[in-house]
């Protein structure tokens, strides 16, 4: 392992992955959106079918309609208010998968914002090493600059390379020579 950081992602690769979550976030609110509808929708059914019971309820008063009980207790009542009773625990059965499948998407949502938030701050801390990236290839190049002639200069072959001649001095010293023409 190298001690260099790793290079910072694109600008365009940034902006892509936080408009895919943009993307992702609008879908959940879309999703939440139809959740709310139909919690609404089963709250309304579930109401109605509570004040049904509560008008059954009124109707059945024995002061009232003593002898009508007795000439309904056959079962036409019972069943009714098992089926009622059957409807109001399907629909509390579904206002409760619904209020559940919500709270995972509000859970999902936040956690997708939070992301968001993260990948925004480290994409600022990379920022702060850019000057530094370039001030180290400034260097880099300066150092290369100086070396690598010299460096080429001090091999028969790497002098060849760079169009120049390798001969010795009248001293004896071998050297990488240009010769003007």
């Amino acid at each position: 392992m190298t001690d260099t950081p790793s290079p910072a992602p694109r600008d365009d690769e940034l902006r892509e992955t936080l408009d895919l979550m943009a993307t992702a976030v609008a879908s959940m609110s879309n999703r939440i959106d139809g959740l709310t509808t139909v919690a609404k929708k089963q709250i309304e059914v579930s109401t109605e079918a509570r004040i049904a019971a509560f008008a059954a309820r009124d109707q059945t008063n024995p002061k009232k309609y003593g002898e009508l009980i007795g000439q309904t207790v056959d079962g036409r009542i019972a069943d009714s208010l098992n089926r009622l009773n059957k409807a109001a625990g399907t629909l509390l059965s579904g206002v409760e998968r619904s209020n559940a499948s919500f709270q995972e998407t509000t859970t999902a949502h936040s956690d997708t914002l939070r992301l968001i938030a993260d990948l925004r701050e480290k994409q600022r801390q990379d920022r702060r090493w850019l000057p530094w990236v370039g001030l180290g290839g400034i260097v880099l190049a300066l150092v290369l600059t100086v070396t690598l002639p010299r460096f080429l200069a001090s091999t028969p072959t790497a002098c060849a390379l760079i169009g120049a001649t390798w001969t010795a001095t009248s001293t004896g010293v071998n050297a990488c020579v240009f010769y003007q023409e």
